[in-house]
């Protein structure tokens, strides 16, 4: 008898452990998961400038979660390069420059634009659906609420995926996904400028009405449009000085120059 009732009670302890475990990991994925969302945010908003010092033992108070935990959630922001790392000398804010955003520009411009075109060529009814559905979403947020950026953030990527998603693409979605996260602070900087008009809503709208009637050209142009908005906007108020953004005023010449000539290439393939 004592064999009989002592065996059952080992596989419990044990199958108790392993639940325990389980548990325990899930929290741990969880709490770097909240942390990564919270040091991302606050690196897109401004709240730690592009070149500063990531220092692990600072951040562990401010963010009152263990050194590898923190590891962890910086390592995932170095994949979305918005954290660079320095060998064995920690952590950085990746800096901010209006060269970089040029150059995100293009190559979003020249990958997202193409992919789409094929998109809307291959695209069958169950695209049109999920365009529809992504569409109606981000819809459902506009105007942007002042609490409400991250869920937008977050439809906006989703629209931006749902139309290039007709043509099979996985590594092209990758890629354009890496883009859009790292150009998101330029992104928020303009945004946030002061008297800026800009509707969104309606570029997406134009966006949307072309791939939904099959007319790839126009599609791809408003998209075009659409993607060089931010960088426009960002150049138009440093050039006028409603803003400073932090990191790029040095190279503000130069990066007109380059979005520039970035537009007069795109504007001779087109044509």
């Amino acid at each position: 008898m004592v064999k009989r009732t002592f065996q059952p009670l080992v596989s419990l302890v044990r199958a108790t452990a392993v639940q325990g475990s389980g548990d325990a990991d899930t929290a741990t994925r969880t709490l770097i998961e909240q942390t990564y969302a919270q040091l991302r945010d606050d690196i897109i908003e401004g709240r730690l400038l592009p070149a500063s010092k990531l220092r692990i033992e600072h951040l562990r108070t401010q963010y009152a979660v263990g050194a590898g935990t923190l590891r962890e959630a910086l390592t995932r922001l170095v994949s979305d390069a918005l954290v660079t790392t320095e060998g064995q000398r920690g952590f950085r804010v990746a800096p901010s420059a209006l060269e970089e955003l040029a150059d995100i520009t293009q190559l979003r411009v020249q990958i997202e634009t193409e992919a789409l075109r094929k998109s809307i060529r291959a695209g069958g009814s169950r695209w049109r659906s999920a365009v529809q559905a992504a569409y109606d979403a981000i819809s459902a947020e506009e105007p942007i609420a002042p609490g409400r950026r991250r869920q937008w953030e977050t439809l906006n990527e989703r629209f931006h995926e749902t139309l290039l998603s007709g043509a099979d693409s996985p590594w092209t979605l990758r890629v354009l996904r890496l883009l859009s996260r790292h150009s998101e602070r330029y992104r928020y900087y303009a945004m946030t400028l002061p008297g800026c008009t800009r509707d969104v809503h309606a570029e997406h709208t134009e966006i949307f009405q072309y791939a939904m009637a099959g007319q790839e050209a126009r599609a791809a142009l408003a998209l075009e449009a659409h993607i060089r908005t931010t960088p426009d906007l960002l150049i138009q108020a440093l050039r006028d000085g409603k803003v400073t953004l932090p990191g790029a005023a040095p190279a503000q010449s130069a990066a007109q120059t380059a979005i520039r000539r970035a537009k007069k290439q795109t504007s001779s393939a087109t044509t």
